[in-house]
């Protein structure tokens, strides 16, 4: 019997699976794929819950991999809700619950897809589903653990689909080609604390911060490429936690959150910040320390086999042409990428992470049909593995 999509996105819903907790999702989903003929490995790592499942050889000629995460952000405040935030509410045509949109139903999706089309179509080749309970939260034993866990048993994808929320305003406007780099930067400026009355006893950090935040946030770091819009710098913060109007301050501690194109790495972008820093602290007679922390380098996907079978499956579907972009922030595509050509196709995404989350029900049936036609397409006999996707 066909598995209804939105059952199961009713019923991953109703599993509380905020970051870190399984909250029951994946031990579905594993029992879900076993009935169905899949083998299932719970591959997970410091207390992070990630589920593998493949149908088919792991020595396949050909395999087609989906990735996603079953981890959803915490509800906030639940008297906010117009309906319970895991009941999974259905009305007028629209499914509520936290993580209906981001992404419960998009693994609903393929998760259905992918059991009906083995068992109607039999592939002459493997079709794997990669799950994690950790994208929401560190991502360091997410799908990372998982593609770890890939390459020491020798499993392998040749193309992959990660179901990230990806379209605009309707279902397949818009697919994912590649990311955004993204990377925080946290300053500490030192100085010496003192009374503001005797300017010369103290050396303020607060006018060098003021001066780094200027310098860096009025810098054009680039003017965007063929497939990326420009590098972009925001100051996010500036703390001092200065209570006395007549105190001058010891430390300022000021963070910035970088979004970089493939023309920066972030190892070039850490060196030009430590060098702006280095530069104000000798200026002002500060002393400045730094701290970076990249979450993922830019990356991109050439458009090419894969792209074209995402978006022919989404004309076939549903009439739309996607745009192939870049934007928004990271997602697990950024581990994926160093495994296998990858692309990410989704849902309608401005509801995800909002009181009152909810999906619209016609398009989760659509998106179970764009995903049966790419694994149609691609188990046709498409040439996908000389991995320029």
């Amino acid at each position: 019997m066909p598995i209804d999509p939105v059952d199961l996105t009713a019923a991953l819903v109703r599993c509380p699976s905020v970051t870190p907790e399984e909250g029951g999702a994946l031990t579905l989903l594993e029992a879900t794929l076993g009935a169905a003929g899949f083998t299932c490995w719970r591959v997970d790592r410091n207390g992070t819950p990630n589920l593998f499942a493949r149908w088919g050889n792991k020595a396949a000629a050909r395999s087609f991999g989906y990735n996603g995460h079953t981890d959803v952000v915490p509800i906030g405040d639940a008297t906010a809700w117009t309906h319970p935030p895991f009941a999974a509410h259905q009305e007028d045509g629209w499914l509520y619950g936290r993580g209906a949109t981001d992404m419960k139903s998009s693994v609903a999706a393929f998760v259905a897809a992918a059991v009906d089309f083995v068992a109607h179509t039999p592939p002459n080749g493997a079709v794997l589903i990669a799950i994690t309970g950790d994208e929401e939260g560190p991502g360091k034993d997410g799908t990372v653990a998982i593609l770890d866990w890939m390459n020491e048993t020798g499993e392998r994808m040749d193309i992959c689909i990660v179901g990230e929320p990806t379209s605009v305003t309707e279902i397949g406007d818009m697919v994912k080609i590649g990311r955004r780099g993204s990377m925080t930067a946290h300053f500490e400026v030192i100085g010496k604390q003192g009374h503001s009355a005797y300017l010369h006893k103290a050396l303020n950090p607060m006018p060098a911060v003021a001066l780094l935040a200027h310098r860096l946030s009025s810098q054009q770091l680039d003017q965007g490429t063929d497939h990326f819009d420009p590098s972009t710098l925001s100051v996010t913060t500036i703390d001092t936690g200065n209570t006395a109007s007549n105190v001058i301050p010891a430390r300022t501690r000021m963070t910035v959150n970088l979004r970089f194109n493939d023309l920066h790495s972030g190892a070039g972008l850490h060196e030009w910040l430590q060098g702006q820093a280095d530069a104000v602290a000798a200026e002002m007679g500060v002393r400045i320390e730094m701290r970076s922390q990249i979450s993922g380098e830019a990356f991109l996907t050439p458009p090419g086999p894969l792209s074209e079978l995402v978006t022919r499956a989404i004309r076939q579907e549903t009439n739309a042409s996607p745009v192939l972009s870049t934007t928004g922030g990271t997602s697990d595509a950024r581990f994926v990428k160093d495994h296998c050509a990858v692309v990410e196709c989704g849902l309608v995404g401005h509801r995800m992470h909002e009181v009152d989350e909810r999906v619209w029900i016609a398009d989760i049936h659509d998106l179970k049909r764009i995903y049966t036609r790419m694994l149609q397409s691609y188990f046709a006999g498409e040439p996908f593995r000389d991995g320029t996707g």
